[in-house]
């Protein structure tokens, strides 16, 4: 099995920073994909970033181009997200997720095989 512990997550201005970070333990792979999703009251999951295994590759939602940085290091299994420029409608908790034996980027949540508990990010006005 998999645990996925996400940390980061908090309460900050429009227009803030705040990084995620997810931190992956239990079961080892050859390779994987991770990403980032978010879930805001009374809407779908929506996707966010993903990175593939080596780095090589990422894919961002076009809300978030050019504002927010995925990126992974997978000597400590972490995967990251550095937001900023954050809007009130980033508000949602976020969620990463990791898809086993692949190298590639994945948008689709149904492809994910796991996933963490969640983080709460708050943007106020």
């Amino acid at each position: 099995q998999v645990q996925l512990v996400e940390s980061g997550g908090g309460l900050v201005q429009a227009g803030g920073s705040l990084r995620l970070s997810c931190a992956a333990s239990g079961r080892t792979f050859s390779s994987y994909g991770m990403a980032w999703f978010r879930q805001a009251p009374g809407k779908e999951r929506d996707f966010v970033a993903a990175i593939s295994w080596r780095g090589g590759s990422t894919a961002y939602a076009d809300s978030v181009k050019g504002r927010f940085t995925i990126s992974r290091d997978n000597a400590k299994n972490t995967v990251h997200l550095q937001m900023n420029s954050l809007k009130p409608e980033d508000a949602a908790v976020y969620y990463c997720a990791l898809r086993s034996g692949i190298t590639t980027t994945i948008t689709d949540p149904r492809r994910y095989d796991y996933w963490g508990q969640g983080t709460q990010v708050t943007v106020s006005s």
